[in-house]
């Protein structure tokens, strides 16, 4: 007498929807992990740039470290710099996009500060 087993599992549609979802995750990650790249640059660069004494020099010490480190979204002109104390602040924003597919975009915003 043979009794019947229920099959348990993914069904192939199932395995399609699943894996077009981690293929479009992937896309976007891919997309995604150049930025964070930058934004850890532009971090360094105000780091760096928080050594100047003046708005000029702060901002032409973000220049030079934005060059040699290929940074293309903002610029030492994008930067706010502010004095607390004795220690110079460089503090800057930026947004990023990220086209998805027709009208849709991702939409990646970006804030940090010298320590």
């Amino acid at each position: 007498m043979h009794s019947k087993s229920k099959q348990r599992g993914i069904s192939f549609i199932g395995l399609l929807f699943v894996g077009g979802i981690l293929a479009m995750t992937g896309v976007i990650a891919a997309q995604a992990f150049p930025t964070v790249i930058e934004y850890m640059a532009i971090e360094k660069a105000a780091q760096r740039a928080s050594a100047g004494q003046s708005v000029v020099e702060v901002r032409a010490i973000f220049d030079k470290q934005a060059e040699v480190d290929t940074i293309k979204s903002i610029t030492g002109k994008d930067l706010e710099v502010s004095k607390e104390g004795d220690k110079v602040v460089v503090a800057f924003a930026y947004q990023r996009e990220i086209h998805l597919a027709g009208p849709a975009f991702l939409t990646l915003k970006y804030a940090g500060r010298s320590k």
